[in-house]
This record gives C-alpha cells, sequence and structure tokens, in this order.
C-alpha cells in the first residue's frame, strides 16, 4: 500500500510506540509484505529466521523486535511487537466503514455498464465503460475495474486474504494480517460464476487484460496474471503467484504459492504446480512436469503388473528346470 503523502518517520514511530536507530528524518512512502516491498516501504519482521531476509530487502525501513545490524541508508524501527505495529498502520489507512448501502456512495461507475439486482460495491471501487456485473456479485473495497469486463453471478472480488500471522507462543495461533492491498482487474477481462479474487495483504492482486476465466476459480493474494490467460473451471492458484501472459490452465489445476509460470505455457487437467515452470511448454502430472515425459512414464507405470508376472513366469520355469535336472 502507498500511502496518500510520504510519511517521517519519527511520526511513524509516534504511531507504533518505536525506538528509531537511523535517520528519524527520512519519509516512507508505503508499507509493504516482503513478497512485494519496493524501495521507500515499510516492512516488518518478527523472527530471527527472517531477519537477513527482511533487512537486505528492497524495503528502507524496517519495523523489528530487536536491535540488530543493517545496511546504510535503511532504517529500524523497534518495538515489542512488530505484527500489532503494522496492524496500526495498516488500521490508519484503511479502517473500512460499516457499509449499509448495497452500492457505496463514492464508488465510481462509468458509462455503459449494467449492474444486476444483489450487486455489493464497497467503498472506492472504479469500475469502467460497459461491464456487465450479473446478480449477487460482490465487489469488496478500492477494487479496481477496467472498461468491457463481465463478472458472472455469485463471484467475489476483493475478498480477504488467507494470510496469518503465526506464533504458537500465544493463545491464539494464527491472527489475520488485516489487508490493505486492492484487486486490479484490466479491461476485456471476463471472470466465471462463483469465482472468489482475493486482494493483496499489502499491494495488489492484477488480473492482464483479455484474461478468461470460467466458474469456481480462486485467485490467491497478491498474485500477478499477465494478459490473455485461459483457466478453466476449479482453477486453484495461491497466494503471490505470477503468471505470465497467454498461460492455460485446464480443469481442477492447482498451483502453489510464490512461483512463476512463464509466458505461454500449458497445465493439463488435475496438474499440481509445486514449482515454478518455464514458459511455452506444455506441462501434466503432481508435481507438473514436462506432458511427454509424464505420460511415457505413465505408460510404464501401466506396465509393471505385465513386467512382473514375466518375471514371475520365468522365475517358476527356472525352478522348475532346477528340480527337473537333479
Amino acid at each position: 500500500m502507498k500511502f496518500p503523502a510520504p510519511v517521517q518517520l519519527s511520526d511513524v514511530a509516534s504511531w507504533i510506540g518505536a525506538r528509531i536507530i537511523g535517520d528519524a528524518g527520512m519519509y516512507a512512502t508505503g508499507i509493504n509484505e516482503i513478497h512485494r516491498v519496493e524501495t521507500g516501504d515499510l516492512a516488518f519482521v518478527d523472527h530471527p529466521k527472517y531477519y537477513r531476509t527482511c533487512i537486505e530487502s528492497a524495503a528502507s525501513f524496517i519495523i523489528i523486535d530487536r536491535e540488530t545490524d543493517f545496511p546504510e541508508g535503511k532504517v529500524l524501527l523497534v518495538v515489542d511487537q512488530p505484527f500489532e505495529a503494522y496492524l496500526t498502520i495498516v488500521r490508519r489507512y484503511r479502517s473500512a466503514p460499516v457499509q449499509t448501502d448495497m452500492i457505496s456512495g463514492d464508488a465510481v461507475i462509468s458509462e455503459g455498464t449494467i449492474l444486476h439486482p444483489g450487486v455489493c460495491i464497497g467503498a472506492q471501487v472504479s469500475i469502467g465503460r460497459d461491464c456487465v456485473i450479473h446478480p449477487n456479485v460482490t465487489i469488496r473495497d478500492h477494487c479496481i475495474i477496467g472498461d468491457r469486463v463481465v463478472i458472472q453471478s455469485g463471484s467475489v472480488i476483493g475478498s480477504e486474504p488467507f494470510y496469518y500471522n503465526a506464533k504458537r507462543q500465544r493463545d491464539v495461533w494464527y491472527k489475520r494480517m488485516e489487508s490493505c492491498g486492492r484487486v486490479i482487474i484490466e479491461d476485456d477481462v471476463e471472470i466465471g460464476a462463483s469465482c472468489t479474487i482475493d486482494r493483496g495483504v499489502t499491494h495488489d492482486t492484477r488480473i492482464g487484460a483479455g484474461t478468461k476465466m470460467d466458474n469456481m476459480v480462486h485467485i490467491g493474494h497478491d498474485t500477478i496474471i499477465g494478459r490473455n490467460c485461459l483457466f478453466a473451471a476449479q482453477v486453484a492458484v495461491a497466494g503471490a503467484v505470477e503468471i505470465g501472459e497467454g498461460v492455460i490452465l485446464w480443469g481442477q489445476v492447482g498451483v502453489s504459492k510464490t512461483l512463476t509460470i512463464g509466458a505461454h505455457a500449458v497445465v493439463l487437467s488435475q496438474s499440481g504446480v509445486a514449482g515454478s515452470l518455464e514458459g511455452g511448454r506444455t506441462y501434466f502430472g503432481t508435481p507438473a512436469m514436462d506432458a511427454l515425459q509424464k505420460k511415457r512414464e505413465l505408460v510404464w507405470v501401466k506396465r509393471i503388473s505385465e513386467m512382473w508376472d514375466r518375471l514371475i513366469a520365468l522365475e517358476r520355469r527356472s525352478n522348475d528346470g532346477g528340480h527337473s535336472g537333479s
């Protein structure tokens, strides 16, 4: 999330009760989670395992629970509970009011767009020209919809991310990371019925122009999908995935988190993508691998029983021959 205007670190420190190590006169331009962090951003870390990853990331300012070494030009904000500090900052900028109307009064809906009965649109949503939003669609706060977008019945755009801060030392192990991200859907996208697209945790989930999704597709937080992709029914994509243009995911493909699928890759039905895939190739299986190689493997698997029977028969003949010669 980018702040409406840069904020001096001394002000941030006063909000969260932090001790500043470094130049308190510097300005933060936003706050982001580690996989989308940019120069000028605040980031938080509360486990020694991730200290170096966070400190050496693009983040300029680190909210952390103890003093440690850090590169020149960066600043530490030391607090007892970095996660709670993160929540304090997010709530300051994105404390959503309770919505009482089906369509928020500050939503912007452009000319030629059709809203069917039961559509719910949140605060500061922008919808472009000539869109069709079918019955019982929900578009949550701060989402941006381009021109000529179709969203079919029952879909939810901008649902809360499935993303938690985990600590076994407390009574409640998993605490939700309140989100301040958005969903951005570019021009000429079609979303099927009963799809769910989670907003980014601190950044954006983005659906590229011309992409088409079948029914019951789920897209996780902070995922970036390229232009002109095609996703069949029941595809599920986890958080912080990057998918290039022209990628095809056929029915019931599952994609794990924080990986990349290259442009124009094709993943065949019921495959599981556990690691990054090169573009321009066809994949199949769990874990997904080159489809031709996987099909050859399946042919040999089917022949195992036949080969075993032949081996047993050869062994029996060998044993019978041994007895007759004694």
